[in-house]
């Protein structure tokens, strides 16, 4: 999800794990004359791993004692609009996801959604609408009730209404649709919810209201402007 520097050669990494999740490991020597550098590489945003650590009381940080690539990613290293998705996907779990105990769905969701990535062909453009989207049920807020044309969407009551709400915390009736359709859709269909550039923007902003209503960290995700220029 994130690494930061520490010292001359090594890193702080945080993952997002199956049986633990949240948590935090140094990863030393990656510049050192040992030739070990290589192992920096796996620690780019959204690559999975597969490790074996070692864990003390007298430690003040987990180690690595093995780790190694997780899944084959054949294409998110090579194009940029995947990376960047990639990038905002990172930013977006290192923000929200603080419990450092398992969370089996959120951690099968995550790990299925970067192979997604990673094999599809269209729909690109959609894939970061379609995550949040779906992140939103494991995170304790997906939205109520049954969509009919023309509703509106209530971000303070989560659910779908035929009225305008009282208050300036709504869907469109535009974006309540592309709501209903993010939900509903297989992430091997996004290319068929047809949306232009400025259909994207206006409905990103409406899921980072939604998100900023119950989990105000999504306002420090700062790649959504990387994400709003490739997109």
């Amino acid at each position: 999800m994130h690494t930061l520097k520490y010292g001359d050669k090594s890193l702080i990494v945080y993952l997002l794990t199956d049986v633990c999740g949240r948590q935090s490991y140094m990863v030393p020597g990656l510049r050192s004359a040992q030739g070990r550098g290589s192992k920096a590489g796996l620690f780019q945003p959204m690559f999975t791993v597969e490790f074996e650590g070692l864990e003390s009381p007298k430690m003040q940080m987990h180690r690595f004692k093995e780790v190694q690539s997780g899944q084959l990613l054949r294409s998110i290293p090579f194009d940029v609009r995947k990376s960047t998705v990639a990038l905002f996907m990172a930013e977006v779990l290192y923000r929200l996801v603080k419990e450092s105990e398992p969370n089996p769905m959120l951690f099968d969701f995550v790990w299925n959604s970067v192979g997604a990535l990673d094999e599809l062909q269209e729909g690109v453009a959609n894939f970061h609408l379609w995550f949040l989207t779906k992140l939103s049920a494991l995170l304790g807020f997906f939205p109520a009730g049954d969509y009919r044309t023309g509703d509106w969407f209530d971000i303070r009551e989560g659910v779908y209404t035929q009225n305008c709400p009282p208050h300036n915390q709504y869907f469109t009736p535009d974006t309540a649709r592309f709501f209903r359709d993010f939900t509903e859709c297989d992430v091997r269909f996004l290319a068929e919810i047809g949306m232009n550039r400025h259909q994207r923007v206006e409905f990103l902003q409406s899921l980072l209201s939604y998100y900023a209503y119950h989990l105000d960290a999504i306002q420090s995700v700062r790649s959504i402007e990387i994400l709003q220029e490739v997109f």
